[in-house]
């Protein structure tokens, strides 16, 4: 199991079902949207602070985002 990209999809779907960009998520999480980029294809390994940022901008609970599906 990649954990890494189970997270980066979730994100990436659970944005796109809110109507967000990626600058827009990442602007109001407070990150650089490469850096958001880098995740949602599962390449960058976000902390836990940051999950929960996504998390709050999103509206979900952060065990949203290890969903497999």
């Amino acid at each position: 199991m990649e954990w890494e990209k189970i997270v980066g999809a979730n994100i990436k779907r659970l944005r796109k079902e809110r109507g967000l960009s990626q600058e827009t998520l990442a602007g109001e999480a407070g990150l650089a949207m490469r850096h958001l980029g880098r995740i949602e294809r599962g390449e960058g390994n976000p902390t836990v602070e940051l999950l929960g940022k996504l998390a709050e901008v999103l509206n979900v609970h952060p065990t949203a985002f290890y969903r497999e599906t």
